[in-house]
């Protein structure tokens, strides 16, 4: 299948948009980790991955995504409901009191898309090995996708995790780390160096490859694409995904602030300035 570029851009746009729109709403959020991250996410969505919208919780015949670092949610849920899981119109009740749209995603509410609750981090990758275990004992050809973010990596249930996988080589799922550098409290490397990533996965037995520019739509699907070819060859395939946080609205780059603070409405008009209103906002 081939890429259709100018309507992920398109799509990326409008999601960017949804983001700062349903941040600012309530004033709470996390903008910068989800702007990121948008190019990835319509990138799965909308390519690469193999699933159904009509949604059932087990996924049989279809490839799975686990988002480890839940509060980037506002890109998970935009992404969701512009594929058609549940009404665009339900954007606008992100954090609210009784909405499904919670701060961090949850399972208890029964939204569409959403197959574990996560928020609290270092638990997804485990979460993505049970599930493409699961897969190859049921003869189920699914691929497993997850994301996890760089400064996450500093929980030990990950270094469980990228041990287990290899030994029981789990060569039907691909990871991600959205390796942007920044977390709340300033850089990785001033809080916890993570020192080369690359061959601390190697080491461990995972099949590594980056993503330098993450926030390139080209560039994301065809790393897709590789990652794919990956798969099936024994080892679990590990994506460095190079991204910049806030990506896509310049006062929010290059800086770790924007990690979970809201826009003004200055600021949201600013942020809506940059990027085109493509698929119509909710």
């Amino acid at each position: 299948m081939s890429a259709d570029i100018n309507k992920l851009e398109q799509i990326a746009s409008q999601v960017r948009r949804d983001i700062v729109r349903m941040v600012h709403a309530c004033q709470s959020g996390h903008p910068g980790g989800s702007l990121g991250c948008t190019d990835y996410f319509v990138a799965l969505y909308f390519y690469a991955m193999k699933h159904d919208p009509s949604f059932n919780m087990d996924g049989v015949g279809e490839d799975l995504f686990f988002l480890s670092n839940g509060h980037i949610s506002p890109v998970f849920y935009s992404t969701l409901a512009r594929s058609g899981y549940f009404p665009v119109s339900e954007l606008g009740t992100f954090r609210k009191i009784d909405s499904r749209l919670q701060g961090h995603p949850t399972t208890h509410e029964g939204l569409p898309g959403i197959r574990i609750a996560s928020g609290s981090l270092g638990q997804g990758l485990s979460v993505a090995i049970g599930a493409a275990q699961a897969k190859k004992l049921n003869k189920d050809n699914g691929l497993v996708y997850v994301l996890m973010g760089d400064g996450e990596l500093q929980e030990g249930q990950v270094w469980e995790a990228a041990l287990y996988a290899p030994h029981n080589k789990m060569d039907n799922i691909i990871a991600a780390v959205d390796y942007n550098g920044a977390q709340i409290d300033g850089s990785t490397e001033q809080v916890l160096s993570l020192g080369n990533l690359r061959a601390k996965w190697e080491a461990f037995g995972w099949n590594v490859m980056e993503i330098e520019q993450g926030n390139d739509m080209t560039s994301v699907i065809q790393g897709l694409d590789e990652a794919k070819s990956r798969t099936g060859k024994g080892k679990p395939v590990m994506i460095l995904l190079h991204t910049e946080m806030g990506n896509g609205v310049d006062f929010m780059m290059g800086s770790h602030k924007w990690h979970g603070i809201a826009p003004n409405d200055e600021q949201l008009a600013s942020a809506l300035a940059q990027n085109a209103e493509t698929l119509g906002d909710y």
